[in-house]
């Protein structure tokens, strides 16, 4: 059965290759672009692509943007726009780690309680958060960023109990390392502002980290599955060796020393 799917980052990424498949599949993909510019070749994208999509401006620290984009109805809600801010929690400005929640939790959160009503009222819909395999694990040096991700698996994990009686449903999405360039640019990033010589904690080289990503298509193929589907797991985790490193590293976390 065709639904409206509304999905936030949609102009790379997982976002993107979730928006085009769901829309080869026969569903109404409303997918959406921080810039005018990302809105016009997502919009060319899916003219190549043969499938139609409706693209709008949603940049998330744009208060007109959410409540355009809150303006609509949705079957789905996908939240799945995203920032990486790279530098030790003691060194990172201030002004980054605000951005980062401003777009990843607040920002999206904002748009939840736009649509969620609507939900609510007609008793069905679900809201689906990508949230990260950071929002599971710690990595160092993108601690503000799984905070941000820490964040969305407590909201999410409350809207799941508080919306079930409406019947409403809540999920994640926890992707691990895949080669989109989101990672690629989230470990550049630090470059603007980092000063080696008054730096509390130096950084390391990521370039190793960025060698061998996994392919996003194991990732979109995964969203693709759950978001229009009635039943699934509550959180969708991949590559699925990540599963295991995750759940180790909580085992790990009630043993270890300070």
């Amino acid at each position: 059965m065709s639904q409206e799917i509304l999905i936030t980052g949609a102009s790379s990424g997982f976002g993107r290759g979730a928006a085009l498949e769901l829309a080869r599949l026969g569903h109404r993909v409303v997918a959406t672009a921080e810039t005018w510019p990302q809105v016009r070749t997502l919009r060319a994208d899916a003219a190549a692509a043969g499938v139609t999509l409706e693209v709008i401006k949603l940049n998330l620290l744009d208060k007109i943007d959410i409540a355009r984009a809150g303006s609509f109805d949705p079957d789905v809600l996908v939240l799945n726009a995203g920032v990486m801010e790279g530098g030790s929690v003691v060194d990172i400005p201030m002004q980054r780690v605000r951005e980062s929640f401003d777009i990843n939790v607040f920002g999206h959160l904002e748009l939840v309680q736009a649509i969620a009503p609507k939900m609510v009222a007609r008793k069905a819909g679900k809201i689906v958060w990508t949230s990260s395999m950071g929002g599971i694990l710690v990595v160092p040096f993108l601690g503000a960023y799984c905070a941000t991700k820490h964040a969305i698996e407590a909201i999410a994990g409350s809207m799941r109990a508080e919306l079930a009686p409406f019947g409403v449903k809540v999920a994640t999405v926890n992707p691990g390392v895949f080669g989109t360039g989101f990672n690629d640019t989230g470990a550049e990033s630090y470059v603007q502002w980092y000063d080696a010589a008054t730096a509390i904690v130096p950084m390391p080289d990521f370039s190793g980290s960025l060698v061998d990503q996994a392919d996003p298509q194991e990732m979109v193929d995964a969203m693709v599955d759950i978001i229009p589907a009635k039943d699934h797991l509550y959180r969708t985790m991949r590559p699925l060796a990540t599963i295991d490193a995750a759940k180790q590293w909580q085992a790990t976390e009630w043993s270890q020393n300070a």
